[in-house]
């Protein structure tokens, strides 16, 4: 067995300001959004991807390789996004928003807004690595507004005072997130969510199932990431038990589901609930 790699030192300082590991994997990410732009065959294109890995990211693409999950989540979710603001809310909250570049590459209605919620040293980085290599950031295509939270703490009220307007209905999304939070944490991230769901809302999300967790395929790039200072710590394979509950009415996918409509998925597509076979979902969400 070839040693695995070792994880990357951190970026000089003089790239950007240092994140903390599971920040930094919103910089892993863009770097697969990048390869996934530069391909002949590319699902979406995202012209601020690169910038935004930087070094950093690169080096970590190189510990852990490539992901066809990112490229089938991204294009899924730039469909549902738009598809959602040209027919309904306006009003769009990005959670965990990291290095997510759709206010600048989607083609959102007139009058669309989207809040960007994460913690402000994750905001910083993310403006200084977009004003690269020109010293400008590109202009938003709709009216953006990045928002420096706390996502643990209840962030209700600095939202609010933003101009974010719990009467009217919201489009939400959550990409990447639930994996890296506790139980307790994503029922409180769905709590407070839905306290600001207006009818009429819709939420988009995905999950790890708990079958992926416990899959020996998945081990080994679990355990990395564990490794790195990002463990994943929650799974489940019933996402309707979380949102079902608190008034939504869920539409589950299966990501191979999904993945193989698009023609980037490597492994089967198997039914739901395939015992020994570890499967994550997308949801579409709606009040």
């Amino acid at each position: 067995m070839k040693d695995r790699p070792e994880v990357p030192a951190p970026a000089p300082a003089t790239e950007a300001q240092p994140l903390d590991p599971v920040a930094l994997t919103g910089r892993l990410t863009a770097a697969l959004r990048a390869r996934e732009s530069a391909s002949s065959d590319r699902l979406f294109l995202d012209p601020f991807a690169d910038r935004l890995a930087g070094e950093e990211g690169r080096r970590l693409l190189e510990v852990f390789g490539e992901n066809s999950t990112i490229a089938v989540r991204t294009r899924f979710f730039d469909d549902e996004l738009t598809q959602a603001a040209r027919s309904g809310p306006r009003q769009i909250v990005i959670l965990a928003a990291g290095m997510d570049t759709r206010a600048y590459r989607l083609d959102f209605p007139a009058g669309t807004q989207v809040f960007e919620l994460d913690r402000d040293e994750v905001l910083r980085v993310k403006d200084q690595l977009l004003s690269q290599p020109s010293g400008s950031a590109p202009e938003p295509r709709c009216r953006r507004r990045p928002l420096g939270v706390d996502l643990a703490s209840d962030w209700s009220e600095p939202l609010t005072e933003a101009g974010f307007d719990a009467s009217r209905p919201t489009c939400w999304l959550a990409e990447g997130l639930t994996q890296y939070l506790t139980a307790s944490d994503v029922g409180g991230l769905l709590d407070r969510v839905t306290s600001l769901s207006a009818g009429g809302s819709v939420l988009f999300i995905d999950f790890v199932g708990q079958s992926l967790l416990d899959s020996p395929v998945m081990r080994p790039l679990i355990e990395r990431f564990a490794e790195h200072g990002a463990p994943w710590r929650y799974g489940t394979d019933r996402p309707e038990d979380l949102l079902t509950p608190r008034g939504w009415q869920p539409d589950t996918a299966l990501i191979s589901t999904v993945g193989t409509r698009m023609g980037r998925w490597p492994y089967p597509d198997v039914p739901r609930d395939t015992p020994g076979v570890g499967q994550g979902f997308f949801v579409r969400a709606r009040r």
